[in-house]
């Protein structure tokens, strides 16, 4: 027997060393196999006995080697756990800061972490933070976590807290609005930091729970102290590359066709997962994503169209997990030009007349958009906040009727006897059947002699233009990330200025909703609070201010021996995921 053959025996694959190495077989080299042995690790043993001790000792060297190897590659491959899984879309940024989209916020949130974060129930939990308090009605205190490191292995300080906090307020962030009240961020010593604001804010914990945390030595190596705004189309290292304190880390990214996570080693958290990698595809089309969780190339996508439930449940080998959003989808209306942007009216604009909202309202048939576009699972919702979210008051969750007939008396009344034209922007891959809600839309719109020109586009397309205002009438989703009615009421509902109001894109506008809504901030006294939220979300919905439409079904679905938590927020959490 020669060491050629010891050496092709080592490294074969077992079923090729155990169909080639047949005791008293002759090997590739025509060499004898020695006798005696009948597995893999014979082979090992009868190579290493062949060579009498002191013969040769550098064959020897290469032969433990060879062994050496081949033993620790095989425990490795025998323990990795490789979990993949896809979306509808890719992250839009890995820039914490850059976009408040639900979806690159929770993705970003496996790498980056905040001050406080989301249990499995939603409920608030320790992060970056141990505990925080309120030493005076002005200032919350965190005190945070002690030997954190960041994936690079910097020690997370009070230092990346005033940091990050500052970056989160500059311009070209999208996230500014989480830390509004904010008007100083004080450190107190390495592992304490003060949150000053102008007036109490007894909800800021909840406010801040997507707030994450970057390094600051690592942003100003890399050139990345200030936010790279998706909006406006910047770019810096941070957009993607990513350096947080979160149980993964990035491992290759190749934006829009597959980024590779792994475990970030110096993550303080218990470890409740057991994977090793993570592979996140985005995959636009529902079909293409459907085929490759039923083939095998995916472990679990997220969503799944609801007609291929029954399909992917009655395959025996994968299991749909099912629940509704927090997130509430609605339409808006300019309500600020003077004359609306594609229109066929000039010198005024419609939408600011009530009665041409109300008719647009009564003419949209939500029952017919559930059972016939959404397949019977999303939930007609009649304000602007899903049950789930704090503040949500029942009372207020009743819709007008559908009536065509009272929708085309509105419009004759408010001067429009044979309707008009405008324009509808709308995404087709941000929200679950967005582009065929705006169709189902647009048709039932054309029935009261309102002629709507729909433009669906990408989200990136889609939201440059809408969050600039250059849109007449949209669709458009929100979550609050505080999973508090304040956040709706500040960020969608209050008219647009300074960092507030950001994704009111229709401009409405209402003086005593935004007094409420200040008021909302600081109450603390629960009953009070309520009431107010009530109050301002009652006069919302009497002024048609946007229309709401329904909160989703959520359905993911999952290859059998794979574990994750479904969460109402729709946010895949890594760090709970098993792959048996």
């Amino acid at each position: 027997m020669g060491i050629a053959w010891c050496e092709k025996a080592i490294g074969r694959e077992w079923a090729n060393a155990m169909k080639d190495a047949n005791p008293g077989d002759v090997a590739g080299d025509n060499t004898k196999v020695p006798s005696g042995f009948n597995s893999k690790f014979g082979t090992y043993i009868a190579c290493f006995s062949y060579y009498p001790r002191g013969e040769n000792d550098i064959v020897l060297r290469r032969l433990f080697a060879l062994v050496a190897l081949f033993l620790l590659t095989s425990v490795a491959m025998a323990d990795a756990k490789t979990f993949r899984y896809a979306y509808r879309i890719d992250p839009a940024s890995l820039d914490p800061h850059a976009l408040a989209e639900t979806f690159t916020l929770s993705w970003l949130g496996q790498v980056y972490e905040p001050l406080v974060g989301r249990g499995k129930k939603l409920e608030l939990v320790p992060a970056l933070a141990e505990k925080w308090e309120q030493p005076a009605p002005n200032v919350w205190r965190f005190h945070l976590r002690s030997g954190v490191k960041f994936a690079n292995g910097e020690p997370f300080t009070a230092d990346d807290v005033v940091f990050s906090l500052a970056r989160v307020k500059m311009d070209g962030s999208d996230v500014a609005y989480t830390v509004s009240s904010v008007t100083e961020v004080k450190k107190i010593d390495d592992l304490t930091v003060d949150l000053v604001m102008s007036k109490p804010n007894p909800i800021l914990p909840v406010q801040i729970t997507s707030t994450y945390i970057m390094s600051k030595a690592w942003a100003t190596a890399n050139g990345a102290e200030k936010p790279a705004s998706v909006k406006a189309k910047v770019e810096n290292f941070a957009s993607n590359n990513a350096n947080g304190t979160g149980p993964f880390k990035i491992g290759s990214r190749q934006v829009g066709v597959k980024t590779v996570l792994v475990p970030n080693d110096n993550w303080w958290g218990k470890k409740e997962h057991n994977l090793t990698e993570v592979v996140f595809t985005p995959i636009q089309s529902d079909t293409t994503r459907v085929a490759a969780l039923l083939s095998g190339e995916i472990d679990m996508i997220y969503p799944i169209p609801q007609q291929d439930a029954a399909r992917i449940n009655g395959t025996g080998k994968h299991t749909v997990l099912q629940g509704s959003e927090l997130r509430t989808i609605f339409l808006n209306m300019d309500q600020s030009r003077d004359e609306l942007l594609e229109s066929s009216v000039k010198g005024k604009n419609p939408f600011k007349d009530k009665r041409v909202r109300q008719a647009i309202y009564e003419a949209i048939d939500m029952v017919a958009i559930r059972d016939r576009v959404m397949g019977g699972t999303s939930r007609i919702a009649g304000t602007m906040v899903a049950p789930g979210i704090n503040g949500y008051d029942e009372k207020l969750d009743t819709r007008l009727p559908f009536d065509p007939e009272a929708s085309k008396k509105l419009l004759a009344e408010a001067g429009y006897p044979q309707g008009f034209e405008f324009g509808m922007d709308c995404p087709n891959d941000r929200y679950v059947n967005d582009e065929r809600i705006c169709q189902a839309v647009v048709g039932m719109l054309a029935r009261v002699g309102l002629k709507v020109n729909l433009l669906a586009q990408t989200r990136t397309k889609y939201f440059e233009k809408v969050l600039a205002r250059n849109s007449s009438f949209s669709l458009l989703g929100w979550q609050p990330l505080s999973y508090d009615a304040h956040s709706t009421l500040q960020d969608v509902i209050d008219t647009p200025k300074d960092k507030v109001g950001t994704y009111n894109v229709g401009s409405f506008s209402n003086k005593k909703i935004d007094e409420l809504t200040d008021q909302i901030e600081v109450e603390t006294d629960p009953a009070k609070r309520q009431a107010l939220i009530g109050e301002a979300l009652g006069i919302h919905k009497a002024e048609i201010g946007h229309i709401p439409l329904h909160q989703a079904g959520l359905a993911w679905g999952v290859r059998k021996g794979v574990n994750v938590v479904l969460r109402s927020d729709d946010s895949l959490e890594l760090k709970w995921v098993t792959v048996d």
